[in-house]
């Protein structure tokens, strides 16, 4: 009995050995495939990340322009070598760019956690003249990488670089695609900055934010004391080179304090924006830091902005206007894509309009005189199909010097004679006025891909007057007289688009 109990049991040991062995042959079942899956929360595009709750939207453009006597970056040559009319300013500069877009949401208990990033590579006229020079381009050929946005959004926070609280929602571009329209603010390139949005309810807001106060994002400072204006004489007229580096403002130390109130409602937009600016000059004597320095001012800046929409006149037509007060803070109202502009100098003929830009003018123990300008801009659009857009647009700005500011800069401060007093016996005032009239058209033949024509025309109407026989150009032309008038400038571009 005990031999047959045995022989049972090593039987049946064997069979479960045969049949474990069996089952590690057996080929093991796969996890099952996680498909991407539509996210319908925060609208069309988003997709889930596989294995998180976090949607992701991908998209961007990629753009093809070339600008007629502008620059790179579609404005208007108003100063340097474009602004001498010379045969050394290029008739026309040209740009691509792919613009990468990348938008993450994630729901939490504390509300949406957002991110996003517009960021791509572009090569213009410009980056070939550096690439050439051994001064620009990279490994792989490009010329810059632009950064239009990048932060985070959380519970009505947003941290980053991202459009300012003070701008308007067409953000410079009322019915334009060239970044030189004066009248207001633009922000199309973001800053670096922090904001907080409340949401009251039926397309009510309000909006408030500390923007970095960068070179970008500012006008100079004129510092015209003896030795304020430096061994280059960058600030002396006529010439038509920029002031170097901060212009005179000391080292960033604070931010401009912005912000916005928006009712948006389906037959179109107020919104009113705010913004202080902080004006602190380095020292009197340039680098000598025991030459004493003038007290910071505040400048400040206000626009009003309105947009209408359901017109009578076709579906989607559109009419977008504002107005920009400034003390102290030209940027808000000579905005554009890149640094504002420092001084206008424009040579058509023996014509020749010139002028300072600047926020600000103090000189050896004066306080910092704050300049005035106001201005407006705005667009109509028309859509004549679902493939036809007109655009008529224009801007008016008036730049206002007050009268120590006047004496500064027109009669200088010790030895530095001034800035305009250098074209010879002109009656001088450096105030000025600065008209554009400009017309679009936009061919979509298909969605997503569109093709921009657009002119525009810039009449700069300088307050001196007189007769000077000074070189006004940065080229070695021989000296010839000068009228200082007025001075038209003609500008256009063309531009392709696809969007995706």
């Amino acid at each position: 009995m005990s031999k047959i109990k045995s022989l049972i049991l090593g039987s049946a040991a064997g069979l479960v050995a045969i049949g474990g062995a069996q089952a590690a042959d057996l080929p093991v079942k796969a996890k099952a495939v996680e498909y991407v899956k539509v996210c319908s929360l925060y609208g069309a595009g988003f997709y889930y990340i596989p294995g998180t709750d976090t949607c992701i939207r991908l998209g961007g453009y990629l753009r093809a322009e070339v600008t007629f006597n502008g620059t790179p970056i579609d404005t208007v040559y108003l100063n340097g070598t474009g602004g001498d009319s010379s045969r050394n300013a290029n008739d026309f500069n040209s740009r691509a760019r792919l613009m990468l877009q990348i938008d993450t949401r994630t729901a939490t208990e504390y509300g949406v956690v957002r991110t996003f990033a517009a960021v791509g590579p572009q090569f213009s006229t410009a980056d070939s003249y550096a690439s050439a020079a051994g001064g620009g381009g990279s490994a792989l050929g490009l010329g810059a990488i632009k950064v239009e946005n990048a932060f985070v959004q959380f519970a009505g926070f947003t941290f980053g670089r991202s459009y300012s609280a003070y701008a308007t929602p067409w953000n410079g571009y009322p019915g334009n695609i060239g970044s030189g329209l004066w009248g207001g603010p633009t922000y199309d390139s973001g800053v670096n900055n922090v904001q907080y949005t409340w949401q009251f309810g039926n397309g009510f807001s309000a909006s408030i934010g500390a923007d970095e106060q960068s070179t970008s994002n500012r006008a100079t400072l004129f510092n015209l004391s003896a030795a304020g204006v430096g061994a280059s004489g960058s600030q002396t007229f006529p010439t038509t080179t920029a002031v170097p580096g901060f212009g005179f403002y000391q080292g960033n130390s604070g931010a401009d304090i912005v912000g916005n109130l928006k009712l948006d409602q389906a037959w179109g937009l107020i919104q009113v924006s705010a913004a202080g600016h902080d004006l602190a000059g380095t020292y009197y004597n340039g680098s000598n830091t025991s030459s004493g320095h003038p007290q910071d001012k505040w400048g400040f800046a206000v626009t009003g902005a309105l947009s209408l929409k359901n017109l009578p006149f076709g579906p989607g037509d559109s009419i977008n206007v504002e107005g920009t007060y400034t003390e102290g803070a030209l940027k808000y109202l000579v905005g554009n894509s890149g640094a504002a502009p420092t001084n206008i100098a424009v040579v058509d003929g023996n014509n020749f309009a010139v002028a300072p830009i600047t926020d600000g003018v103090y000189a050896n123990g004066t306080s910092i005189q704050l300049t005035k300008g106001y201005g407006m801009r705005g667009a109509y659009n028309h859509n004549w199909n679902a493939n036809w857009t007109t655009s008529v647009f224009g801007s008016y700005s008036k730049i206002d010097y007050n009268g120590t500011a006047t004496t500064l800069i027109c009669s200088g401060n010790g030895v530095n004679t001034g800035m305009l007093t250098a074209l010879g016996a002109i009656s001088c005032n450096p105030d000025f006025k600065l008209s554009q009239v400009g017309l679009q058209q936009i061919w979509t033949p298909v969605k997503g891909l569109a093709f921009y024509a657009e002119g525009m025309w810039t009449h700069v109407d300088p307050s001196s007057s007189g007769t000077t026989t000074a070189t006004p150009t940065i080229d070695a032309q021989a000296p010839r007289n000068y009228t200082i008038h007025s001075v038209d400038q003609f500008s256009g571009a063309l531009r392709v688009q696809r969007n995706f």
